[in-house]
């Protein structure tokens, strides 16, 4: 999935939350004032964006906040469980009544106050109802709840979010289950997001992360996986909830039959505090946690890990002994090549390769694959020789769109355009880095051959302000300095590098083998209105040392004639015929494959 298509998801968020509580409570709510500090926390802890923290205006009873709406929107209504003038239950139907859009949710301090408010999420009149017990958590879930639910059919059904089905009708038990699984939910996928290509792109992928759902009952609960029948990631179910307007001790086990029916390899974690119903659980092949168990937690996180595609994917022959292991795409790709036969039909029978890939956030690839079942292949082979094709196709074309951040580690052929450092791109780097977005979006095809930018590194121009600063090169920058072009070539080539940016050189040069041009990429070159062409520099290099170390050598020494001509008389000269200050200017490098 591209970062653009990342970026329209979630296009609901909670921004304006109405806090209506008596003073005394508000008090013990804020903890002195501090609940918008306590949300920012959480965001913060579990990386959430914090542009997104939600606002709070409080009322102080029932009457004052049946007015605030109508003078500036909220997204959602909170209540405490008592208000000084009006029972909540009424508060509830006088707000629907004059703002029938509007969610309302009810925080309950105490345990003891839920008998009293027994039946009330379902009366129609209250949308949420969560015990607190002073935990910002609670109220996060809240929030994320009501977001999920109103972006659930254009995330899922328009970009394919997946989706989490929790069935349980304990509003106690699910004030405790709620706030732990959206932070292990958020904590895994966060977890996920270094694979993310730059820092934009990371965070835009937090936002296609699984959306939970919660039903009360059967019925509703059917009725999410008749809805979106091809995105459930795993269902999450008591054993014993109404159905047919009745408590049924056995649904969870029945719905999970029926959703197994549509989908054989569906992931089910079924609690219950009956021990009882474990053994019939694993029976029929679910998994299960007691819900009073010291362990709920851990098997819970396991649960999403093993089953549901969050951890590493394991390759296992048909007897589970495993075969080999995958943290991310890339190594799945080398895992592909040799992994035993048996292994690779049974993770495709099983639908577990198209799983992991959406747990992961790439839902194209998980659609590339799970349409295509092992019978359509005349062999194991071909079979393989498609999972490879279409993970090597998806790698290159998630890399075609985006300017990934140069990683030591995971830079390798299906990197097209990469930068080090922060800053500008300077002029060159701009103008390529934006023919190579027109070329991933209109794929041009000329008589058969691809038309592509050559394989691009970026140095920023941070990378050179950075070097002329640790190398004291400001100087020759400095009015009435009359140094000469050799004297600042000299100047600039005993200049050092940090250990980093050679690092990330030398990553770059063990893939990229072959010619190379070093070209200046000034932040004023290349402008619409006053061209610079010819006043820097370019140097070519053969890139043909059979030593990595030689070859590191003639780049950075490359990289440092570029910076040196910033600074030599004809830019100077020219510069001064310009609105600009030769202060101002800044260098980018492409370090670019000649062809």
């Amino acid at each position: 999935m591209r970062a653009e298509q990342f970026s329209v998801l979630m296009p609901y968020r909670v921004r304006r939350i109405l806090l209506v509580a008596s003073r005394y409570d508000s008090f013990l709510l804020e903890e002195e004032g501090q609940l918008a500090e306590l949300l920012a926390r959480e965001y913060s802890d579990l990386q959430l964006n914090l542009r997104h923290v939600p606002r709070f205006v409080t009322a102080e009873s029932g009457a004052e906040a049946l007015e605030l709406p109508a003078a500036a929107p909220f997204d959602l209504v909170v209540t405490t469980a008592r208000l000084p003038d009006m029972d909540v239950a009424v508060f509830g139907q006088r707000l629907k009544e004059r703002y029938p859009g509007l969610s309302l949710g009810v925080l309950v301090a105490h345990a003891w106050d839920m008998p009293r408010l027994a039946g009330l999420e379902g009366s129609g009149t209250t949308d949420w109802v969560f015990l607190w017990q002073g935990d910002a958590k609670a109220l996060l879930a809240m929030i994320e709840q009501e977001e999920d639910r109103r972006n659930a059919d254009h995330d899922v059904l328009a970009g394919g979010v997946q989706v989490i089905v929790v069935v349980d009708d304990d509003v106690r038990f699910l004030s405790f289950l709620l706030p732990r699984l959206y932070a292990e939910v958020t904590r895994q996928t966060a977890r996920l997001m270094a694979e993310g290509l730059n820092l934009s792109h990371r965070l835009l992928r937090m936002q296609a992360r699984p959306k939970v759902l919660v039903a009360p009952a059967y019925e509703e609960a059917l009725e999410l996986f008749r809805r979106y029948p091809e995105h459930v990631l795993a269902l999450v179910a008591d054993v014993a909830f109404p159905r047919g307007g009745r408590l049924d001790e056995g649904a969870g086990f029945e719905l999970a039959r029926r959703c197994r029916e549509g989908d054989p390899d569906l992931p089910v974690l079924l609690q219950s505090s009956d021990a009882a119903a474990a053994g019939i659980a694993r029976e029929e092949g679910f998994s299960f946690v007691h819900k009073e168990s010291g362990a709920y937690l851990e098997e819970l996180r396991r649960f999403l890990l093993e089953r549901c595609g969050f951890g590493d994917f394991v390759f296992r022959l048909p007897d589970q002994t495993e075969a080999g292991r995958a943290a991310n795409l890339r190594e799945l790709l080398a895992h592909l090549a040799d992994a035993p036969g048996a292994s690779v039909e049974y993770h495709a029978n099983h639908n577990h390769f198209s799983r992991w890939f959406a747990a992961r956030t790439e839902f194209g690839l998980a659609d590339a694959v799970r349409p295509r079942k092992v019978s359509e292949f005349p062999s194991i082979a071909g079979l393989r020789s498609h999972l490879i094709r279409a993970v090597e196709g998806y790698l290159r074309e998630i890399q075609r769109n985006v300017i990934a951040d140069f990683d030591v580690e995971r830079y390798d052929d299906f990197v097209a355009f990469a930068k080090i450092g922060g800053g500008a791109l300077g002029g060159k780097g701009r103008g390529l880095a934006y023919m190579q977005r027109l070329l991933a979006e209109e794929h041009p095809d000329v008589s058969g051959l691809e038309v592509a930018v050559p394989r691009t590194v970026v140095l920023a121009a941070e990378v050179f302000e950075g070097f002329v600063e640790a190398n004291g090169l400001r100087r020759l920058a400095e009015p009435g300095t009359a140094a000469g072009d050799e004297a600042v070539l000299d100047a600039f080539r005993q200049g050092r590098f940090d250990r980093p940016l050679r690092a990330q050189l030398a990553a770059f040069l063990q893939t990229v083998r072959g010619p190379l041009a070093v070209r200046s990429s000034s932040i004023l070159e290349d402008s619409p209105y006053q061209p610079f062409a010819g006043v820097y520099g370019t140097v070519m290099l053969p890139n043909n040392h059979p030593s990595l170390d030689v070859r590191l050598a003639q780049l950075l020494e490359a990289v440092k004639v570029v910076y040196a001509s910033t600074y030599m008389r004809t830019a100077r000269e020219y510069l001064r015929t310009t609105p600009y200050r030769i202060e101002e200017e800044r260098m980018g490098v492409l370090v670019q494959r000649l062809v």
